[in-house]
C-alpha cells in the first residue's frame, strides 16, 4: 500500500510538473517596447517561469534575445551600448568609416536611383530613412551562433519561440518558426519607411505589426500553453500631430489589433508610456523601470495563477549550458549570391578574405563596410550558416549592386546671399574595375560651378584609385551686410573664375587614411577693385593667373560628418609645387594703367591640418583644429591679387563664404578651441574661437602694393561661431552668430540649411 501511494505521488508530480506551462507575448511598440525587459525581470526575481515566447516587432527583438540566451543585464547594456545606437540609427562607427572609398565632398541632401525598366527611364525614390547595413550586420553577429546550436529551429532555442512579420505583396502575417533567428527578428521589426524590408525564401517582409502587434493568437495555436502572459506597449492607432511623419505612417499602415486576453487564458499587463517616441532608446533606464513597476502591481495575481516555479540557480544553469554550446563566431567559405558576373564575385570574395583561410569577425566586419561604402554595391546581408564538416561558418553575402545611374539633389538654404543649389549624375559600371562617370553642376549668386570627369578603382592587393576631372568654378564676393535678410545691392566687389583640369593618382594607407598625388592646369580669371569706391560704370581691375600644379597629399578621416562634426580625427599634409605666369590688366579705377606680365618662376607650398574631438562625458565634447601654411611664394601684383591667390584660413562654413583680407596669408599659423554641448542624438550648441597669425604680414601700401612686415609674428586676428545645429538626416540646419576680426562688419547672425561646399580647385 505503502509503494501503490509513492507512486501515486510520483505520478502526480510529474503530471504538475509538466503542467502551467507559460507562455510570455510581447507586443510592438518601438523604444517603448524596452519595457518588456521590465517585465522580464520581475518575472525572473519572482521564480515565474518562461517556456515560450512570441513577439512582434520591438517584442520580438526583446523575445528573440532573450530566447538566444540573453539575460535582461545584457539586453540593457546591449540597448545602452554606442553599438546599438550606430544600428539603430544606421550611422558607422569611426573605427569602420572608410575613407577611401568616399566621393568628392558635395552638399547633396538626396540621392534619387535612376533604372531602365520596359524600355522606360524611372526615377526611384529612396525606399527607408535609416540605412540596414550597420542592422544586418548586427543581427548576424549577435544570432548566427545561436541558430547554429538550434538548427535553424525555433523550438530548440533556450526558449521555443515565435515573431510575426508581414508579406509586403499580399499584407498578410507571417510567423516565422525557423530559419536564421537575426533575419527573423530583422524582418519582424522592419518598420515601412523607416528601415528596408528583406527577403526571406524569397518573400518580401516587413514589420510584423502591421498585421499583427499582440500575437496571443499564434502563441496558444502554436505552443498551447496553460497561461498567458501578454505584455502591451502599444495600442491601436491614434490621432497624429502634423509633424509627427513616423506616426503618420504608423497610422496608415497598422491595423487595429485585438489585445485582450480572456481571463481564462491569461493575464494582460500594460505599461503605459505613450509619452516616449517609437525611436526614443535613450530613455532606456525610464521605460523599463514602468515596466518593472506594471509587473509588480500584478506580482500577486500572477503567483495566484501560475503555482510552478522556477529558481534563479536552475535559470542560470540552463542558460549558461545552453550558452556553453554556441561555436566561436569564426568564417571560412564566402559565396556571393545577386551578383552573376564572376569578376565581381571574385572581387567581393578576395577583399573579406585577402588570401586568408579563416577570417575573425572583427576582420570580416572591417572589410564588410569597405565593400558598403563602395559605389557600385547598394546592400550586403550578411548570412552565417554553421558548416558542421569545418566547424567553421560559411558566408552567404546577398548583394544588391547599385543602379547603374544616380541623381543626387541638394545644396544651401541661408538668410545671407550665399544660398545655392546642386544637382549631381553619376554612371557607374562595375566588371574586374569600378568605373564612376561624374557630373554635376552648382548654382547661385555667390557660387556656381560644372565639373565632369571619373574616377576607375583597380581592386589590386593594395587598390588604387585614379581620377580626372574638368572643372569650372565662379565666386561672386559682395560687400555683404550685418541685416539678416537683405543683401547689398551694390555690384560684386571681387569675382573670381577658374577652370582647372585635375589628374589623381591614390592608395589607402589604412582604414580611415590615403595618399595621392597629381598634376593639374589651372587658370584663373579675378576681377576686383582695388577700392572701396566705385560705380556699376567703373571697369575692374583683372588678373590672369594660369599655372601647372603638381601635388602630393596624406589624408586621414575618421570624422562623422562633413560640417559640424561632433566626433573623430581629420589630417591632412600636403604639398604642392605651382609654377606660372600672371597677367595683370588695371581697370578704370587703378593707378596706373600699365599692364604686367610676370613669371612666378614656381614656388611651393605646404600645408598643414588638424581636426580633432575628444568625448569628455557623453553630453559634452571637446575638439580642436590647428592649421599651417608655409610657401616661398612671392607676391602679386598689387595686394588685393596677392590676397586672392594666398590661402585661407576658413575653419567654419560662412567663413568659407565670405572674403577677409585678415585671414589670407601665403605663410601663417591658425588654431582654435571647440565646445559641444549634445542636446540629443541629432541636436548640439557649439561655441567655436579661433586665432590667425600670418607669418610676415603683407601689408597694403598708398598706391596698393605690397611691403613685407619684417616682423615674424606681428598681428593677431580672431574670428569664433556660436551655433546651434539640427542633424535632420538629409542636412544640417544651423542658427549661427559668426565673428571676424576686421575693420568693418565683425557680426554675421546666419541660418542656413544644407552644406556650404565647394569643387575642388585647380591650385
Amino acid at each position: 500500500m505503502k509503494r501503490f501511494c509513492l507512486i501515486i505521488i510520483a505520478l502526480f508530480a510529474i503530471n504538475f510538473s509538466n503542467a502551467q506551462k507559460v507562455g510570455l507575448v510581447l507586443s510592438g511598440g518601438g523604444a517603448r517596447g524596452l519595457a518588456h525587459i521590465g517585465i522580464i525581470k520581475v518575472l525572473e526575481a519572482n521564480n515565474i517561469p518562461i517556456d515560450y515566447i512570441a513577439g512582434t516587432s520591438m517584442g520580438a527583438i526583446v523575445g528573440g534575445l532573450y530566447a538566444a540566451g540573453y539575460t535582461t543585464d545584457e539586453m540593457e547594456e546591449l540597448f545602452r551600448s554606442d553599438e546599438f545606437y550606430f544600428w539603430s540609427t544606421g550611422k558607422i562607427q569611426k573605427e569602420y568609416r572608410y575613407f577611401f572609398k568616399q566621393r568628392e565632398e558635395n552638399p547633396a541632401w538626396i540621392e534619387l536611383k535612376l533604372q531602365r525598366k520596359d524600355d522606360k527611364l524611372k526615377l526611384l525614390l529612396p525606399t527607408n530613412i535609416i540605412p540596414q547595413w550597420q542592422m544586418d550586420f548586427a543581427f548576424m553577429e549577435m544570432m548566427a551562433s545561436t541558430t547554429a546550436i538550434s538548427g535553424g529551429d525555433f523550438d530548440n532555442l533556450f526558449v521555443p519561440y515565435r515573431c510575426v512579420a508581414t508579406e509586403v505583396h499580399s499584407n498578410k502575417p507571417v510567423v516565422l518558426s525557423k530559419g536564421d533567428l537575426g533575419e527573423a527578428i530583422r524582418a519582424s521589426m522592419t518598420i515601412p519607411f523607416v528601415f528596408r524590408p528583406i527577403a526571406i525564401d524569397g518573400i518580401l517582409l516587413f514589420d510584423g505589426g502591421i498585421v499583427n502587434n499582440f500575437p496571443t493568437d499564434v502563441m496558444m495555436e502554436t505552443f498551447k500553453p496553460d497561461i498567458v502572459i501578454g505584455h502591451k506597449v502599444a495600442n491601436d492607432p491614434v490621432k497624429a500631430d502634423s509633424d509627427d511623419i513616423l506616426m503618420q505612417i504608423s497610422n496608415m499602415i497598422q491595423r487595429p489589433t485585438n489585445y485582450e486576453i480572456p481571463s481564462e487564458v491569461g493575464i494582460l499587463l500594460e505599461t503605459n508610456v505613450n509619452e516616449v517616441g517609437i525611436l526614443d532608446f535613450h530613455q532606456l533606464d525610464y521605460i523599463v523601470e514602468k515596466g518593472q513597476k506594471t509587473a509588480y502591481v500584478m506580482i500577486d495575481s500572477l503567483k495566484q495563477r501560475i503555482r510552478r516555479t522556477s529558481t534563479k540557480e536552475e535559470l542560470v544553469r540552463r542558460r549558461e549550458a545552453f550558452n556553453a554550446k554556441k561555436p566561436a563566431l569564426l568564417f571560412q567559405n564566402i559565396q556571393v549570391e545577386g551578383i552573376s558576373d564572376p569578376l565581381q564575385r571574385r572581387y567581393i570574395i578576395n577583399s573579406i578574405k585577402h588570401n586568408k583561410n579563416i577570417v575573425t569577425v572583427e576582420a570580416f566586419k572591417k572589410e564588410y563596410f569597405k565593400l558598403i561604402a563602395d559605389e557600385q554595391i547598394k546592400s550586403i546581408r550578411p548570412l552565417a550558416l554553421f558548416n558542421h564538416e569545418s566547424g567553421y561558418f560559411d558566408v552567404h553575402l546577398k548583394v544588391e549592386p547599385e543602379k547603374t545611374a544616380e541623381i543626387n539633389v541638394g545644396g544651401n538654404i541661408s538668410t545671407k546671399p550665399i544660398n545655392q543649389g546642386y544637382v549631381g549624375l553619376d554612371y557607374r559600371l562595375f566588371k574586374n574595375r569600378s568605373y564612376t562617370l561624374s557630373t554635376n553642376l552648382y548654382f547661385g549668386r555667390f557660387y556656381s560651378s560644372f565639373k565632369l570627369g571619373g574616377r576607375i578603382d583597380f581592386p589590386t592587393q593594395l587598390p588604387i584609385y585614379i581620377t580626372s576631372f574638368l572643372t569650372y568654378n565662379r565666386w561672386d564676393f559682395f560687400s555683404s551686410s550685418n541685416e539678416l535678410f537683405f543683401e547689398d545691392v551694390r555690384p560684386p566687389f571681387i569675382i573670381q573664375n577658374e577652370s582647372s583640369f585635375r589628374n589623381e593618382i591614390g592608395f589607402p594607407l589604412g582604414l580611415h587614411n590615403k595618399f595621392s598625388g597629381g598634376l593639374s592646369w589651372s587658370g584663373s580669371v579675378d576681377e576686383y577693385y582695388q577700392t572701396e569706391k566705385f560705380n556699376k560704370s567703373d571697369d575692374a581691375d583683372r588678373t590672369n593667373f594660369n599655372a601647372l600644379v603638381t601635388h602630393a597629399e596624406y589624408e586621414y578621416n575618421s570624422q562623422n560628418a562633413l560640417q559640424f562634426s561632433t566626433e573623430g580625427l581629420y589630417h591632412r599634409l600636403g604639398l604642392r609645387y605651382i609654377a606660372g605666369l600672371e597677367r595683370h590688366h588695371p581697370g578704370s579705377t587703378a593707378l596706373g594703367n600699365q599692364i604686367v606680365t610676370r613669371n612666378t618662376n614656381g614656388y611651393w607650398m605646404l600645408n598643414a591640418v588638424t581636426d580633432r574631438y575628444f568625448i569628455l562625458k557623453r553630453k559634452l565634447t571637446l575638439g580642436y583644429h590647428m592649421e599651417g601654411v608655409l610657401s616661398n611664394k612671392k607676391n602679386f601684383t598689387n595686394f588685393t591679387s596677392n590676397m586672392l591667390a594666398a590661402p585661407a584660413f576658413t575653419p567654419t562654413p560662412h567663413s568659407k563664404a565670405i572674403f577677409i583680407e585678415n585671414f589670407r596669408a601665403n605663410n601663417f599659423v591658425a588654431g582654435g578651441l571647440k565646445n559641444i554641448a549634445n542636446l540629443s542624438s541629432s541636436m548640439h550648441l557649439r561655441l567655436e574661437a579661433y586665432a590667425f597669425v600670418p607669418i610676415h604680414e603683407a601689408i597694403r601700401t598708398t598706391n596698393n602694393k605690397i611691403i613685407r612686415n619684417e616682423n615674424l609674428l606681428s598681428n593677431v586676428y580672431f574670428q569664433g561661431m556660436a551655433a546651434l545645429v539640427y542633424d535632420t538626416g538629409i542636412g544640417p540646419a544651423s542658427l549661427a552668430v559668426n565673428y571676424y576680426d576686421k575693420s568693418s562688419t565683425n557680426w554675421y547672425l546666419t541660418f542656413n540649411f544644407g552644406y556650404i561646399l565647394f569643387n575642388k580647385r585647380g591650385f
